[in-house]
C-alpha cells in the first residue's frame, strides 16, 4: 500500500489536533465511531429493484445491509406501512476503516468532475454526511449495468463536540473539502 491508512492518519493527526483545538487530553480528541451507508430503492413493490440494491450495497460495504420499512402508509404513493423502501448498513471497527480507506483513496478520485465536498456537509453535532449520485464509482460494482443506477448517503459519525472541531478533524485526516475561492474585486 502506497497510501497511509485512515487509522494511521488519525493517530498521526493527534498532535496537530491537540494544538489546533486546544485540547490537552488525548482521550478528548475527536474520533470516528461508526459509518452508516443508506440507500433508498425508489419503488416499494419492485422486488427485483430491492434485491438489486441490497446485493450491490452488500458488495460495496462488505456486509449484508438491513432492510428499512416505511413508518406509515401513504395512499397517494400506494405505500403501506412496513414495506421495504431502502437499505442501510452500519460499519464499525476494521470494516469501517477499510471502507473509509477505499472511499478516500479510490472512490472519491473516480467521481466525475470532483472538486471536493462543501463544508456544509457537517452538521451541528460534528457528523459528516455526503451523497453519492451513482453507485458505479465504487470499484466493486463498476462493471454492472448502467441502467440500474442508484445513489447512496454516507454518514461518518464522530465524537466531535461541534462543527468547528469536526471540520478541523476531517481536514487533518485528509477529507476532500472544496477550496475557498477569494471573491473577485
Amino acid at each position: 500500500m502506497s497510501y497511509l491508512s485512515i487509522q494511521k492518519k488519525i493517530e498521526q493527526a493527534g498532535k496537530t489536533l491537540k494544538e489546533e483545538l486546544g485540547i490537552k487530553n488525548v482521550m478528548a480528541l475527536p474520533k470516528i465511531t461508526k459509518v452508516v451507508i443508506n440507500s433508498g430503492t425508489g419503488k416499494a413493490r419492485d422486488k427485483k429493484r430491492n434485491e438489486l440494491v441490497s446485493d450491490r450495497l452488500a458488495k460495496i460495504v462488505g456486509q449484508k445491509p438491513s432492510a428499512r420499512g416505511s413508518k406509515k402508509s401513504i395512499a397517494s404513493f400506494k405505500l403501506r406501512e412496513g414495506e421495504v423502501i431502502g437499505y442501510a448498513a452500519t460499519l464499525r471497527g476494521k470494516r469501517m476503516y477499510d471502507f473509509l480507506d477505499r472511499l478516500f483513496n479510490v472512490t472519491f478520485p473516480r467521481i466525475r468532475d470532483f472538486k471536493g465536498f462543501d463544508a456544509k456537509c457537517i452538521d451541528e453535532l460534528g457528523n459528516l454526511t455526503v451523497g453519492i449520485k451513482e453507485h458505479a464509482v465504487f470499484p466493486e460494482t463498476a462493471d454492472e449495468d448502467i441502467k440500474d443506477m442508484f445513489g447512496l448517503a454516507i454518514t461518518i459519525v464522530t465524537t466531535a463536540k461541534d462543527k468547528k472541531s469536526a471540520k478541523v478533524f476531517f481536514e487533518t485526516i485528509g477529507f476532500p473539502f472544496k477550496k475557498a475561492v477569494a471573491p473577485k474585486k
